[in-house]
């Protein structure tokens, strides 16, 4: 007598939690990332073993790359209009709301402001290839850097001002720029480093002679010296690195 054949059943798996699941992790991270600002040049930051966080708003981002150009952003939509506007009345230019709309939504700046008129015209793909080329002037002849911050600062009181340069940028360039923050009395800002291993720090804690001031040849000696020599704020102009 032959067996009795079993009739299969094809094997349901309901996946609705599944599906619930994964909406609700997808919808947390996109809630919860951070997007990365497209800037016009690449740079290394120096590491160290500093492990403070730069404020994700209210932040004024100075960007110095290896040859020394200048490029600036601010995250908050009407701190980018009215810096401008205050840029155009103290050079004399009036933006059209055009130029204006198209300034704002630029993720950063960085061409001298008697070229800003004609760079705003042109459109984003020229903008891009453009800007990488420029940079703000920084020089004693025409130090269009501190009226940006200058304008900055008035547009926001409350603007934290973040230094990312490269490690290769040397010395005397982010020296300028630091001494064009004392000048508008601008002395508490952030230095951005990559993480270092604290092994790694260890190793390399100052250095006897490495460090000495005024001897940095590149930026990444200054901001291990800022970082391991810190100086408190005083209303008298010392300069304080986090």
């Amino acid at each position: 007598m032959g067996r009795a054949k079993i009739k299969k059943k094809d094997t349901f798996i309901d996946m609705t939690a599944m599906s619930d699941v994964t909406v609700l992790l997808l919808t947390f991270f996109m809630l919860t990332s951070t997007f990365v600002k497209k800037e016009p040049v690449q740079v290394t930051t120096p590491a160290s073993v500093s492990e403070i966080k730069i404020p994700e708003t209210n932040v004024l981002q100075i960007l110095v790359d290896p040859e020394g150009k200048i490029f600036m952003s601010l995250d908050k939509q009407q701190d980018m209009q009215a810096v401008l506007e205050s840029m155009g009345e103290e050079y004399g230019i009036k933006f059209t709301p055009e130029q204006e709309k198209r300034f704002i939504l630029s993720s950063t700046f960085g061409v001298p402001i008697r070229s800003m008129q004609k760079y705003l015209d042109l459109p984003e793909d020229q903008r891009d290839k453009i800007l990488k080329n420029e940079g703000i002037p920084c020089d004693s002849v025409d130090n269009q850097f501190k009226s940006w911050v200058r304008n900055a600062r008035a547009a926001n009181a409350d603007l934290r001002i973040a230094i990312k340069a490269d490690a290769t940028t040397p010395y005397s360039v982010i020296k300028n720029v630091m001494n064009s923050l004392q000048d508008l009395r601008e002395n508490r800002y952030n230095l951005i480093t990559s993480l270092k291993a604290e092994s790694e720090a260890k190793e390399n804690d100052c250095p006897g002679g490495l460090y000495t001031d005024g001897g940095h040849e590149h930026v990444a000696d200054y901001f291990l010296y800022a970082l391991y020599h810190t100086e408190q704020t005083s209303d008298d102009g010392d300069k304080h690195a986090e």
